[in-house]
């Protein structure tokens, strides 16, 4: 979660969904080459470490390396057990020590110009390592629309969306990006999460609470928060209407890039 600049991350609530969260990851990892340069294995914005024990089932010979910028979150990865070394660090300004894998899960998307630290870091790779990334999509999608609808409709004195650009780019862009350092594998996938009833709000609001609402929850005191709040389960009624047991259905969209360097 290191790409979250300046944001106070909370492990507990993150780690409500790890299930959820953790699948995509072990998709990407799955496309991941085997037969890798010597080097080792970067967990880049590692969060919590949810993937750190599965990166070391996969690599179990190579030095593990997990990086973030929360000072908890690396906390809680450096309790797990499965890395080398933690490192508190900006993974926008990282630089990559010849590596076997540096690999990326939910992360990068948090940087304003991740396109351009996605092109250094294969730059820096040597022949036959492998960056692989994993970005969450869902910017378009009524979630996140309502999150921005509702902030700007109820503070608009500090919350102005003109302008406003979805943080992951079309598959197109990456892959003219990433091009010239290899053929880039890219897909995007679209999960249906069941959401579990909670005791009060929406679930899509307590899933998206702890990650894309953080840099407008951290704008409002604790009474603004609750009016917001309130607001925003609202909005997410339509769209994400409950079923019987006072479960959602939640598209999630998220988009995978593995690109073996030539």
């Amino acid at each position: 979660m290191g790409g979250a600049q300046g944001q106070a991350w909370n492990p507990a609530e993150y780690g409500r969904f790890t299930d959820l969260r953790l699948r995509p990851a072990l998709d990407l990892l799955a496309r991941v080459p085997a037969d890798l340069p010597p080097g080792e294995v970067v967990d880049l914005g590692c969060g919590a470490g949810a993937v750190g024990p599965a990166l070391r089932a996969r690599f179990p010979d190579r030095p593990l390396t997990g990086l973030d910028l929360s000072p908890d979150m690396i906390a809680k990865a450096a309790a797990t057990g499965a890395y080398d070394r933690t490192l508190e660090a900006d993974i926008g300004a990282w630089a990559p020590e010849r590596p076997a894998l540096v690999f990326s899960n939910a992360a990068l998307q948090w940087l304003p110009e991740h396109l351009a630290v996605m092109a250094r870091i294969p730059a820096a790779l040597q022949p036959g390592a492998t960056f692989a990334v994993q970005m969450p999509d869902q910017a378009r999608a009524p979630s996140h629309g309502s999150l921005r609808e509702t902030a700007a409709r109820l503070f608009p004195d500090r919350f102005d969306w003109r302008g406003w650009r979805p943080p992951v780019a079309p598959a197109a862009t990456y892959f003219g990006a990433l091009s010239g350092y290899g053929v880039p594998d890219i897909w995007e996938t679209r999960y249906m999460q069941r959401l579990g009833p909670v005791a009060e709000g929406h679930p899509v609001r307590h899933f998206t609470g702890s990650t894309a609402a953080l840099p407008i929850l951290a704008k409002l005191d604790d009474a603004e928060r609750r009016r917001f709040l309130a607001a925003w389960d609202e909005a997410l009624a339509a769209p994400y209407p409950p079923l019987a047991d006072g479960s959602v259905l939640f598209p999630f969209s998220r988009l995978f890039i593995v690109l073996t360097r030539a």
